[in-house]
């Protein structure tokens, strides 16, 4: 039609933001990455096993929390520390995993979190109440450089599939936490009522997929040390002026505050509707299906907005589907549920999505949307680990879950404010 405007879609690979970006490989590197991708079985296989791992240790531990509070005499507040205290990892890993990429290699460093996952997640069993806050240290930590290293990997080995890879690596990413959190109480009882054991057998997930990375390993070690970094000239002051940007703040925020209403309910769900009187099993798959329809969001959210010039709309939508579902939680838990859980999954999926795709809609440069994601990721993972700690304080001193959904509902309508402002057609 004429005088129509055409948005600009960004490319699929587009948002897959490298942590090796200002890295040049050098011929004997590129050599190598020839052999890794010659392989492709492996490599696939490697990225479905990491991918299954990247929200399985956080997705078992919320259908056994009440369990795990009552082995150690854990108050409300003490039990939400085994969710926040990875999810504090997360952003403060975030800032190491690019550095470790460009010294060790990716595939080096994606090896070596899958080991310290599984050694995270043996950690946290220990009849120890500070293994269980030290492994999950260890399992943050881990998770944290799988978040920042696999979507660059997948950018650099598979530059002309770059969303069909997408969509394995985010579709294993949902079905692992899924499975796990589905599972979580029936394995506990096939170990005999060991919550320890339930916890405990995820670690060989974790250890296959490492054993699966060893060959990638093997093939690349040539390639370490030997790439040539490449500084954009405005490289030095992109990252100052990052932190300076309003508009970068707002980008952050919401990917901070959507990331603590969905830790909060990785941390209570299952023991909200407990607490309601419904039993521990149908709750740990209500909550397995929350995770399982996050994937229908987190889909289509990001293929609208690339469409857009400005996603003012879409962060109305998804702000007011999470308020919907947490205010079904408040009124009617146990007779919605299935329903809440459907609502608050798309919400909650093309929250991220669109949080994702935000950073990238936003820079006006690949330097700038690395600078930004990780801004984005420090201080929102950071933000977002307070989100289950408060909520089990508020728990514990009201006695109910009303108060605490209700500050939920105030988190929603402060991520709708910084969302609009970040939804707007301007550029960092």
């Amino acid at each position: 039609m004429k005088g129509a405007v055409t948005v600009a879609r960004p490319d699929s690979d587009q948002l897959l933001l490298d942590a090796e970006a200002d890295v040049r490989p050098s011929p004997r590197a590129a050599a190598a990455r020839r052999a890794l991708t010659a392989h492709p079985v492996l490599l696939l296989a490697g990225i479905v096993l990491a991918s299954l791992n990247m929200r399985a240790a956080l997705a078992s531990v919320s259908p056994l929390a009440g369990e795990i509070g009552a082995a150690f005499g854990l108050s409300s507040t003490a039990t939400s520390l085994v969710t926040s205290v990875p999810v504090l990892f997360l952003g403060l890993g975030a800032l190491v995993a690019p550095r470790l990429a460009r010294r060790l290699g990716t595939e080096r460093v994606l090896c070596g979190a899958l080991v310290l996952l599984a050694a995270g997640i043996l950690v946290r069993v220990w009849p120890s109440v500070y293994a269980l806050y030290g492994g999950g240290v260890l399992v943050g930590t881990a998770i944290a450089l799988l978040n920042v290293l696999m979507p660059g990997l997948i950018k650099r080995d598979f530059p002309d599939r770059a969303a069909s890879m997408t969509s394995l690596y985010t579709g294993s990413m949902i079905a692992g936490a899924t499975v796990v959190a589905a599972a979580s109480v029936p394995l506990e009882r096939a170990f005999g009522g060991s919550w320890q054991a339930s916890l405990a057998f995820w670690s060989l997930l974790a250890a296959v997929a490492a054993v699966a990375w060893l060959p990638q390993v093997l093939i690349a070690r040539g390639r370490t040390g030997h790439e040539v970094r490449r500084v954009p000239e405005a490289g030095r002051t992109t990252g100052r002026a990052v932190w300076r940007s309003a508009l970068a703040w707002q980008v952050t925020l919401f990917m901070g505050l959507q990331s603590l209403w969905s830790y909060v309910l990785i941390a209570w769900m299952p023991v909200i509707l407990t607490d309601q009187g419904m039993s521990r099993s149908t709750a740990g798959v209500v909550f397995a299906f929350n995770n399982l329809i996050q994937v229908a969001g987190a889909f289509l959210v990001p293929l609208l907005a690339g469409r857009m010039r400005g996603q003012r709309p879409l962060v109305a939508l998804v702000t007011s589907l999470v308020a919907a579902g947490y205010a079904g939680l408040m009124v009617a838990p146990v007779s919605g549920a299935w329903l809440w859980a459907a609502i608050l999954g798309v919400g909650q999926g093309g929250a991220v999505g669109l949080a994702l795709t935000l950073i990238v809609l936003r820079s006006g440069d690949a330097v700038t949307a690395s600078r930004l994601s990780g801004m984005a990721q420090t201080v929102g993972y950071l933000l977002a680990a307070a989100g289950p700690l408060a909520a089990g304080a508020v728990h514990e001193a009201t006695g109910g879950w009303t108060v605490p959904i209700a500050l939920v509902l105030c988190v929603c309508a402060a991520a709708l404010v910084v969302g609009l402002l970040a939804a707007r057609d301007r550029k960092v």
